[in-house]
């Protein structure tokens, strides 16, 4: 398998030149059709070079855009039913949304018959969303990030703006102008007519359809900022269309061999992270994988982690942008931000620092292990480490604290039920781990003497975290205020479990025993608060649910213990639960069922990465 695109194949995504201005899209329909009769055929192949255990992605997959968005790489563009979405992002119908002010819907899609809405369905695949109803059909692609293409007969296309105002251009254009984006629409063939509510807040409405209503017709949507490039069609919607399976087809050609057990759900968790990738803009510097183009469309800066991990084995220039975005952000003293997107940055909180850990399993997978990668983040690194000893660290034990459960990662864990600021062993694991990147880093780099350093102090936070925090049956937190030992059944007091050999054998076989009891309670992996707890809740976050990073973690601390079968068997019940259930934020613990925004990339990144390990390791 690939393990790298090299050049980009989706999209100058990292050009500010309109794409479709020239190049690939501008091609003949012949062109593209032996592009996609060559990517077609090196799928019909790979099954007889790749082994038995193995499965290569086909794409052929059915979307739920009331779970899933349709939308593309790069793009700020989706289309969803947002019925179910959580609130304030709840509203009945089908949506036209932007990624841009948070995610806001920019046009209500309706199908019109006689001058009326009529009840239809949508099917989508990765590339193609289909509208059925009152005896017509109306189809939606995607030209490129920053277009889509439109083509019906039947019925009217009705968008109804949620905000904004429009202007009339010539040829029948109409440009609609919101604060988060401006889009042009202009028909290719038929009519655009363009009217407002007769009540409320005299939304635009703008109606496409054949010159009689009921005839073919064919429109375009451009999305941009500032000023429309003015253009005619580029292309046929056929060729648009096409054009978009030939990048997605080829997005699949890099993902990672997986457990054939497991393929299904590797469908779903492929697209997830396709579509959910965003083009550089304000504050994201480089291509961003944010969580979810539903509610979550923002980054974190340690959910970013995991998708720089799983993408590693796929695109490593991809991978390193998703490693530098939090780099991209980070504040003069060292800090990293909470969580941003293009146009909004928080810094309220901080997140905990697995990035050292992250890296050095990326150097373990055969890349970014060299001078020019290193020297880029070794300081950036070393400034985020710092910043724990220096501004979190209010009494000065050499222990750093958090002083929100946000800042743990696991917002609302029992570890934190007591108030905050809490000394917790899972961020001096992270740290340990950290120093230990950073000391073999310095040590690539040349730099012996930081590469000492960094190792001293390593092992020095190790000691001190044994002796704080180990009972000697159990890891415990402290509150900073008063010094109280904090004892809690939340899952986040095994994370030591991260540093595998570097643990006393006493230490390492305490948390394996205690893992496979919480195993057992659930037929689907580790919940983050036991059932039989007090505080436990189906729906409560951090306080019942299995999650994908929390899993991630355990799994790799028992193979670096030498219990493969265990992690194996987590990996398997994860993976199942998630194919079956969707890539969602968190999973109910007795049922499996999903919760919270179901198509979150750092669940589709593990999923991909565990169905990896279990079809390339089947035997170990």
């Amino acid at each position: 398998m690939p393990t790298g695109a090299g050049k980009r194949f989706w999209g100058p995504i990292r050009s500010r030149k309109p794409l479709n201005s020239a190049g690939w899209f501008g091609s003949a329909t012949k062109r593209l059709t032996i592009a996609y009769s060559l990517m077609i055929l090196l799928n019909a192949l790979a099954p007889i070079v790749v082994a038995q255990t193995e499965y290569q992605l086909k794409g052929n997959i059915k979307l739920d855009i009331r779970k899933i968005p349709f939308s593309r790489f790069g793009s700020y563009l989706s289309v969803s039913d947002t019925t179910e979405f959580q609130a304030p992002f709840r509203q009945e119908g089908i949506f036209l949304r932007t990624l841009h002010e948070g995610g806001k819907s920019a046009f209500r899609i309706q199908l019109v018959k006689d001058q009326a809405p009529v009840p239809f369905t949508a099917s989508a695949t990765p590339t193609l969303l289909t509208l059925s109803g009152g005896g017509g059909t109306v189809e939606i692609c995607f030209q490129g990030p920053d277009r889509l293409r439109f083509r019906g007969s039947g019925v009217t296309l009705r968008l109804t703006t949620t905000g904004g105002w429009t202007v009339p251009y010539p040829g029948s254009r109409s440009e609609v102008n919101t604060g988060a984006m401006k889009y042009m629409l202009f028909p290719i063939k038929g009519h655009l007519k363009t009217s407002t509510t007769l009540t409320g807040d005299h939304s635009p409405i703008l109606n496409l359809s054949g010159t009689s209503g009921v005839e073919a017709f064919e429109t375009e949507l451009d999305a941009y900022t500032s000023v429309w490039q003015a253009h005619a069609a580029d292309g046929t919607f056929e060729e648009a269309k096409l054009a978009e399976r030939v990048a997605y087809s080829k997005w699949l050609t890099t993902m990672p061999a997986v457990d054939p057990a497991l393929r299904s759900g590797a469908e779903v968790a492929a697209y997830v992270n396709w579509e959910s990738v965003v083009s550089p803009s304000g504050n994201l510097k480089r291509p961003a994988m944010l969580m979810s183009k539903n509610w979550m469309g923002s980054v974190w800066s340690w959910d970013q982690t995991f998708n720089a991990m799983a993408t590693t084995l796929s695109d490593p220039e991809l991978a390193w942008d998703q490693f530098l975005l939090p780099i991209d952000a980070q504040d003069p003293l060292g800090g990293f931000p909470d969580k941003w997107d293009a146009d909004a940055i928080a810094w309220e909180f901080s997140k905990p620092p697995v990035h050292g850990w992250a890296l050095a399993w990326m150097i373990d997978h055969g890349h970014f292990g060299d001078v020019a990668h290193l020297s880029q983040v070794y300081e950036p690194l070393e400034k985020w480490t710092d910043w724990y000893f220096r501004y979190r660290d209010s009494n000065g034990n050499g222990l750093p604290e958090y002083r929100h459960g946000n800042e743990s990662g696991w917002d609302n864990s029992t570890v934190m039920i007591g108030g905050t600021p809490v000394e917790s062993p899972d961020l001096s694991t992270y740290l340990i781990l950290q120093m230990e990147t950073l000391s073999d880093m310095a040590s690539r780099l040349g730099r012996p003497a930081e590469a000492l350093k960094w190792k001293q102090r390593s092992a020095q936070l190790l000691a001190r975290m044994l002796a704080r925090f180990w009972t000697g049956n159990e890891f415990v937190a402290f509150s900073v205020v008063d010094n109280t030992k904090i004892h809690s059944d939340s899952l986040l007091l095994t994370m030591p479990i991260l540093l595998g050999n570097r643990l006393p054998p006493e230490v390492r076989s305490a948390l394996v025993k205690d893992l496979m009891k919480r195993s057992a309670e659930s037929a689907f992996g580790l919940p983050s608060e036991p059932p039989n707890s007090p505080f436990y809740q189906a729906d409560g976050y951090w306080r019942g649910p299995i999650w994908a990073p929390s899993t991630m973690i355990i799994v790799e601390g028992l193979d670096r213990m030498g219990e493969h079968d265990f992690a194996d068997s987590l990996r398997r019940k994860f993976s199942e639960m998630a194919q079956r259930s969707g890539m969602a934020e968190n999973f109910d613990a007795l049922t499996g069922t999903s919760l919270r925004d179901p198509a979150y990339t750092w669940t589709s990144s593990v999923y991909l990465l565990f169905a990896n390990e279990l079809a390339t390791h089947p035997l170990r």
